[in-house]
């Protein structure tokens, strides 16, 4: 089976490093993510409370945040906010060979569509890692500067710390993987990158705070795809202001797999069951 995937993981990967999207997007995304980094290492060092005040689940007080937490909270933001880009790079390697028609040669040189979309899925780790690591530098040393700036410690030697960076690093890779199954589900780029933007930027989070209101609900927003990554983390802004809890590293890890592996269920069933001109 190795031996039958090995040809169409090179060309899958080929497909992904030959295109200037990925670096476009992968510099889009370290410039935003350190700028974010510091401002939030600026705002939480300045005013540690700021980030609890009036947040649901918090009964109204404003603690303020331990400094190791908000250490934290700045380096892993790449897994809270900046995993929109992986997941983009991840479906535009689908849904943009259905765009340009390429699916079409793809799919003459390899019939076998699981072995095409398990290609893609393979092929989009190593990629996803790159935006993880360069999303995990464009926090941490930002982040550092900023906190050392403002006397507080960096944290840089804390082997939880080191644990955090590392994970927020395979979070990002595993998000490019979620990326190709919704892209092999939803194979139109335009809408795809709409529904991405929306969800990631403006339905989750709403539903994170809309759960965290309502006390039977507070639990479901672990699961929560976004949620997910944050846990393979080990931590994130929404932990930090004690609004979600996160689910156990392992458990985030497999959810998110999960959702990744269903997604390219249901686009095998769908979009990849049907004739292809």
């Amino acid at each position: 089976m190795t031996t039958l995937l090995l040809p169409a993981l090179r060309s899958e990967y080929r497909k992904f490093v030959t295109t200037r999207l990925w670096w476009v997007l992968l510099l889009t995304m370290a410039l935003y993510m350190a700028f974010i980094a510091v401002v939030m290492a600026f705002a939480l060092t300045n005013d540690p409370a700021s980030a609890t005040a009036g947040m649901p689940g918090t009964d109204g007080a404003a603690a303020p945040i331990p400094p190791r937490d908000i250490a934290l909270a700045v380096y892993t933001l790449a897994p809270s906010l900046g995993y929109v880009f992986p997941v983009i790079v991840g479906a535009m390697s689908v849904a943009g060979e259905f765009r340009h028609m390429t699916i079409t040669p793809t799919l003459l040189a390899e019939p076998r569509r699981d072995v095409v979309i398990g290609a893609k899925l393979l092929a989009s780790l190593p990629v996803g890692l790159l935006f993880g690591l360069a999303g995990v530098l464009a926090t941490f040393l930002p982040g550092a500067a900023v906190l050392a700036a403002s006397g507080e410690s960096t944290f840089l030697t804390d082997s939880e710390v080191v644990q955090a960076g590392v994970w927020s690093a395979v979070a990002l890779a595993v998000w490019t993987l979620v990326g190709v199954g919704f892209g092999t589900a939803l194979k139109n780029q335009v809408v795809g990158i709409v529904v991405i933007l929306a969800f990631t930027q403006i339905v989750e989070p709403v539903l994170r705070i809309a759960f965290a209101m309502i006390e039977p609900l507070a639990g479901v927003a672990r699961w929560l795809p976004g949620a997910a990554g944050e846990a393979i983390a080990g931590s994130s802004f929404y932990s930090a202001a004690g609004m979600n809890e996160l689910l156990p590293r392992w458990q985030g890890l497999v959810v998110l797999v999960a959702y990744g592996l269903v997604l390219s269920a249901i686009g095998r069933m769908t979009t990849f069951s049907r004739d292809i001109t």
